[in-house]
């Protein structure tokens, strides 16, 4: 018999959960990157991935429904091309837990073809810069975004909490929101007119804190 809508959800988290195909992370406002690093190297924590400048394409259907459902789909272009979506964040203390799948694509631009095809189009392109390392069995990400500097630990909440601690950061704002959900803050208290988050939009663009929300 066919589920309906509502249990056909409950089955594809109860199904996501299974597999583990979970993020579990904490975002922190670190405006000078340079103090973490030297933190994350004192503790001995390991270079994963170099800094890389990240492509990321955001989706969106011709209801909007998608970002109105806290749904996310996305498309990435760094070190290779990823397909991403996530949904169903819960935010516990700055910590935002939802389900994520992502799977390695061979061709960025042919799957940019194949999501269009389907009805899909790019309703924002956002870039940064990552360095990503891993330490106690989490991932630590520094990231450069157009508008400052952040740190994402992504684990389970006792080992980012501990780290949190570890790393000298209990004094750093934790940010809930996603870059995108910070990104419309940003516009709508600058006044801001242009549609995509770029280093480029925002050259010369002088960034307080407030504007962050910070």
């Amino acid at each position: 018999m066919p589920c309906s809508a509502k249990s056909c959800l409950s089955f594809s988290r109860l199904t996501f959960m299974s597999r583990k195909l979970q993020e579990v992370e904490l975002k922190l406002y670190t405006p000078d990157l340079s103090l973490v690093r030297s933190a994350l190297e004192a503790a001995s924590a390991i270079l994963r991935k170099p800094r890389v400048h990240e492509r990321n394409f955001r989706y969106e259907n011709a209801a909007g429904t998608l970002t109105q459902q806290g749904i996310v789909l996305r498309l990435r272009q760094d070190q290779q091309a990823t397909l991403t979506y996530k949904a169903g964040a819960r935010i516990e203390n700055g910590i935002s837990t939802r389900v994520e799948a992502e799977v390695v694509v061979d061709d960025f631009d042919v799957m940019d073809a194949i999501l269009r095809r389907l009805g899909y189009e790019v309703a924002l392109i956002y870039e940064k810069y990552r360095t990503t390392y891993t330490l106690g069995g989490a991932e630590i990400a520094l990231d450069e975004m157009p508008f400052g500097s952040f740190s994402e630990i992504e684990a389970d909440t006792d080992v980012i909490e501990s780290l949190v601690i570890r790393l000298g950061l209990e004094n750093q704002p934790r940010m809930a929101a996603s870059y995108t959900e910070i990104f419309a803050n940003v516009k709508a208290r600058l006044g801001l007119d242009f549609r995509d988050l770029t280093f480029d939009n925002f050259a010369g663009v002088a960034m307080p804190g407030w504007a962050l929300g910070v």
